[in-house]
Parts: structure tokens; sequence; C-alpha cells
């Protein structure tokens, strides 16, 4: 047995060793997460992107919208100029054929007109929901690349995430708005024309008015944009909160505790703060779109005071003065228009950008350079001079740890709460790589291996397991998905547990859902729609899993008693015994009883080693392990512990 305890437990070693190595590369230490504001050619490169997820989605789709889009902005103009004629040809009578003629083709106008936009708001809407679905799959693609956990536990990057999520579906509606622009746009020209033959100097006047208004609409589009990332955390916290109160996790508690109202002021809390900013900017809306609105009003007011006093000394006709209030208020809708959609595409631009920016994001664990292959595991796992923590900010959680977990036998970590031993285990899984030190794996380090590959020989029943809202066979499949479709190996593994009478004693045997959140294809208020496992028994499924991984080189058990009864505890251990024979494994515990037979057991005390040995060398040694086993003997003695 060895008592080992670092002298220097504050500062990490020397980071000229040759086991050290940056171990987040610059993507992974900047993140996806870090709040920036994007610059003109972020925003082209997210609108090219855009486009191209857009047209990889619903090619047939967006064409249609594109001749549908093109074909509305053409008829505003068409039914301008068949009304000035229609009524200079009504004030100065000719055929009647032509005027016939003209009606008929007024009529046709109105027909597109009322047709064509039904038409393509059916094909965008099709069209968002084919991108929304080849967006959302590279999204979460994207997502699957983070193979460690660190990511997942930073608020900027899940306020990116959730926006990136809303997001999903930009493309589509930035082709919306690019393609207003184009409807706008050919209006406009039309218009415009129409306008000059009148008057070009007054052309210009109106021109010249939408030049602030763009600058507004920018400026404000940026500001909304900023906005919702700045509200998100507390939108989370709304949807943390909301949760709190409707989900059955959380009912025992909030009822029992009467937490209804403290949850509910602070999410009414967040909801406010949320409004409250969104209150602000909508008065700045108000305020610039108000002025801007006033600015044109009084524009085309002074133009046809001008127009019809002109009009009256005969020297423009009737259509001359239908014309010029159509074209007058088709120059400005346009005007307005492209300034919205301009304005419209800079914000989604602007939301699509953390979008493009969680694709484009490299690995948060450094991929090696040259991988090696993992070797059947022969000799061990060693852990040499393993130095950790979460942040530069955060204390050290491991120090200076030296271990070695031999081949073929079981080696059991034990300590406090907070002393290091889950942290342990998830370096041996690779969510996080060592801040200073190295893992070997039969002499290759674990960080020039593929991390899919790693984690393909491990094995493990975690303390905070998943409990799915799936079949009980899909609960048991998810430890290893080569066993979906495969009843006798889901079976094998349950009846390993101890679990599969349960299971089987199921109204619809394992294809019973567990869960009470969906109903599958039963009426919701059916009982048979879901079935609640109680917590020994989810625990009984979890390690199902593991037992359905038992052929991987390295098992890790973590907490796998854990809410168990006595009897049943007694019982999993027998089993576990059974699966840890022979085989490498690592069984984390405050049971020290269940490590009794452990080959090794190290004691972790504040992120340091500071004990080993078997059982029976750790009690001579009279030391941590003794005083910690001595205290839980005693529950089941009357003698009290020295």
């Amino acid at each position: 047995m060895n008592t080992d305890r670092d002298t220097d437990r504050n500062t990490a070693p020397n980071a000229d060793r040759d086991t050290d190595r940056d171990t987040a590369p610059a993507a992974a230490r900047s993140g996806p997460g870090a709040p920036v504001t994007a610059g003109p050619r972020a925003l082209v490169a997210a609108g090219a992107r855009a486009l191209r997820l857009a047209w990889r989605s619903a090619p047939g789709q967006l064409a249609g919208v594109s001749a549908a889009t093109l074909a509305g902005g053409a008829v505003p103009i068409a039914t301008a100029w068949l009304t000035k004629v229609v009524l200079d040809r009504m004030v100065s009578p000719g055929p009647a054929g032509a005027v016939v003629g003209l009606a008929v083709g007024l009529a046709c106008a109105g027909v597109v007109g009322a047709v064509v936009p039904q038409l393509g708001q059916y094909l965008q809407g099709e069209a968002d929901r084919r991108i929304g679905l080849r967006a959302q799959d590279e999204l979460f693609s994207a997502v699957e690349r983070y193979t460690g956990l660190r990511r997942f536990e930073e608020p900027a990057f899940l306020d990116r995430l959730r926006i990136a999520q809303h997001s999903a579906r930009s493309p589509g509606q930035i082709i919306g708005a690019l393609l207003g622009l184009g409807r706008d746009g050919l209006t406009l020209a039309g218009f415009v024309a129409s306008l000059a033959l009148i008057s070009p100097a007054f052309t210009a006047i109106v021109l010249a008015s939408a030049l602030p208004a763009l600058a507004v609409e920018l400026r404000i589009s940026r500001q909304r944009a900023d906005l919702l990332l700045r509200i998100e955390p507390a939108e989370r916290w709304q949807f943390f909160y909301s949760d709190l109160l409707t989900t059955a996790d959380a009912a025992k508690e909030v009822r029992l505790f009467g937490l209804g109202p403290f949850l509910r002021g602070r999410m009414n809390a967040q909801l406010g703060a949320a409004n409250s900013a969104h209150r602000a900017m909508e008065r700045k809306e108000l305020a610039a779109q108000g002025a801007l609105a006033l600015l044109a009003a009084l524009i085309s007011g002074g133009g046809l005071i001008w127009l019809l006093t002109a009009a009256g000394q005969g020297r423009f006709t009737v259509g001359d003065v239908s014309v010029f209030v159509a074209a007058v208020a088709g120059v400005q809708g346009s005007l307005g228009g492209l300034v919205h959609a301009t304005a419209a595409a800079h914000r989604l631009l602007l939301l699509f950008w953390h979008y493009a920016a969680i694709i484009d994001s490299g690995p948060d664990l450094p991929e090696p350079a040259a991988p090696r292959a993992l070797p059947p595991l022969r000799r061990g796992i060693e852990l040499r001079d393993v130095w950790f923590r979460y942040s530069d900010e955060h204390p050290w959680v491991l120090r200076g740890v030296n271990l070695h977990i031999p081949c073929g036998h079981s080696t059991a970590l034990v300590g406090r709460n907070g002393a290091g031993k889950s942290t342990l285990v998830k370096l041996l899984c690779r969510f996080y790589d060592p801040t200073r030190g190295a893992i070997l794996w039969d002499g290759v380090d674990i960080r020039d291996v593929p991390v899919a590959e790693l984690r393909a020989r491990i094995g493990a029943a975690f303390q905070d397991f998943v409990a799915y809202d799936f079949s009980a066979a899909d609960n048991v499949a998810v430890g290893d998905l080569s066993a979906l479709g495969d009843p006798a190996r889901i079976e094998g593994a349950a009846r390993e547990a101890g679990i599969h009478h349960v299971l089987a004693g199921l109204p619809y045997g394992y294809d019973t859902l567990l869960t009470r959140v969906f109903s599958g294809t039963f009426p919701d208020d059916d009982p048979r729609s879901g079935v609640m496992l109680s917590g020994g028994q989810w625990q009984r499924l979890a390690l199902a899993r593991a037992f359905l991984r038992d052929g991987r080189d390295l098992m890790i058990l973590d907490e796998p008693s854990a809410g168990l009864d006595a009897e049943a505890e007694h019982d999993i251990h027998t089993r576990l015994r059974k699966l840890r024979g022979g085989r490498t494994n690592v069984l984390i515990t405050h049971r020290l009883g269940a490590v009794r037979d452990a080959g090794l057991i190290a004691v972790l005390a504040d992120g340091e080693i500071v004990e080993r040995g078997d059982h029976d060398e750790l009690m001579r040694a009279d030391g941590s392990y003794a005083r910690m086993f001595a205290l839980q003997s005693a529950g089941y003695t009357t003698a009290e512990p020295a």
C-alpha cells in the first residue's frame, strides 16, 4: 500500500515536460460561442452559404417562387398603364372594341395579381420546410462533431446554439427577402420610368428620400439582431422555469414546498426584462419610422398639389394624373419595400451568421494529426502526472495524479464528494483532455487516437444516466445501437441486469413506452400510452446498457447501485462481480463494502491520490480508507467506531 500526497498542491507541474500539451486548439479555446459582431465579409459568406443551402434543398420550389415574385412585380406597372390608356380613351372616345380589349387586359392583370401571390406563398412554404429540414440536419451534425463536453457548459455557446436553431429556416426567408428586392426593384424601375416622363425633378426627390430610410432600417436591423443575442439568456431562464412548473420531474418538490409562486415570479421577472428590452427597441423603431413616414407623406402630398394645379392649367391629362398618382404610390411603396427587404435580409444574415459560425467551427477536442491505432488492452491504462481544471479561472480538480489501471483487474476509486473521481472518469472517456500530463492506453496517448475509436472500446454505466422517453427495448439498445432490432441481445442484457421480468411484464412488453410525456399510438388518457419505472428499476435498466457492452476493453461503473435498496444493491453487485471478473474495469462508489474484492483501491482527496492498495492493505494502514470504512460499517453494528 502506498500513501502519497504532493507537497505543492496549488501549482501545475513544469510546462516543459514532454507529456504537456496545449489541450485546446484555437477553435476550441475561442469556440463558436463568443458573441462577436459579424462584419461585411462574414455576412457575405453567410449569405452565400444560405443561398447554396436553399438551392440544394428546394431548387424547383425556389424557381417557382422566383417566377411568381417577378410576375407580381410586373402586374402593378401593367395595371397603371392600362388604367391610363383606358381613362384617356374614355375622355377622347374612340372605337368601343379598343376599350373592351383594354378592360380585358385589366381583368387579366387583376387575376394574375390575385392568383400569383397565393401560388408563391405555397411554394415558399414548401421551400421553407425542405430548407429547414436540411438546415436542422446540418446544424446537429455539426454539434455532433463536438466530441467533448466543454462547449455544452458554456452559456455563450448555448445562447448561440438556440439562435442557430431559430435561424435554421433563415435561408428560405433570406431568399424571400432577396426575391422581394427583385420584385420591388422591377416595380420601382417601371414606376420611376413612368414618373420621370411626367417630372424628372420630382422623381429625383422621391428617390433621394429613400436614402435616410435605408440607413435607419439597416441600423435598426443590426440593433434588433444584437437584442436577440442579449436577451437569449433571459429566454433560456424562462424555459428553465417553465419546465420546472410543468414537468413531472420537479412536480413533487414544487408542490410540496409551495414553489409555484416563487418560480412564477422569477419566470415573469425574466419575461419582464425581455419585454423591457423589446419595448425600448420598438420605441426607437416607432420614432424613426414615424419620421420617415411623415417625410414620405409630405413629399407625395406636395407633388400631388403641384400636379393638380398644372392639370387645371391644361398641362396634363386625366390619364397623366392617374399615372402620376399610381407612380408616386408605386415608387414610394417599392422604395419602402426595397428598404424593408434589405433590412430584413440584413437582420436574417446577422442571425444566420450564428448558424454558419457553428457549422464552420472546428472540433472542441484536438484531432490527432497522425492518428494511431488503439491496440487491444493488454497491459493497462496509465495516468501519468495528470492535472486538470475546467478553465484557467477554476481551481484544480486533479493535481498530479499518477495511477496504473491494470488490465484484467478491477480498480476502485473512492473518496469524498468533490474529490475528483467523476472528473477522472471523464478524462478516461476523453470528454475532456488533461490540462497537464497524459493518459496512456498500453503506452499510446489517447489523444493520438480518434475519439470514436477510443469510446467504441469503453462500456459504462453512469450515475446520472438518461431516462429516454423511448420504448423499453430502445432504452436498453442505446447502450449499443447495433442491438436495435435484435430482441435476443436486448433481453439477454436485461436478464443480466435483473430487469427482464419487469420489462416483459409491461402492457406491451419491450415495446411499451417508458414515458407519460408522449402517448404513442394511444389516446393521452389511455393507461397503455406509457409506463413510468421506479428509480431502482431505471437504475437496473441503465446497467443493462452496460451489460450490452460487456465485450469492451474497459468498463466504467459510476455509482452503479445508487438509489437501490439493500437487497437490490447486493443483487446488483453480485451481478457486477460476474461482469467485472477477468475484465478491466473502474468502479466508483461510496459503498465501500462493494470494493472489498477490487484488486486496487485508490483513495482521492482534493484531487490527489492519497492512498492506494487492496482492502486489507488499506485497513492495516489505518488511514482515510480505514476511517471511512469503519464509519460505514458502524451503521450495521452496535459498536461505535474508534
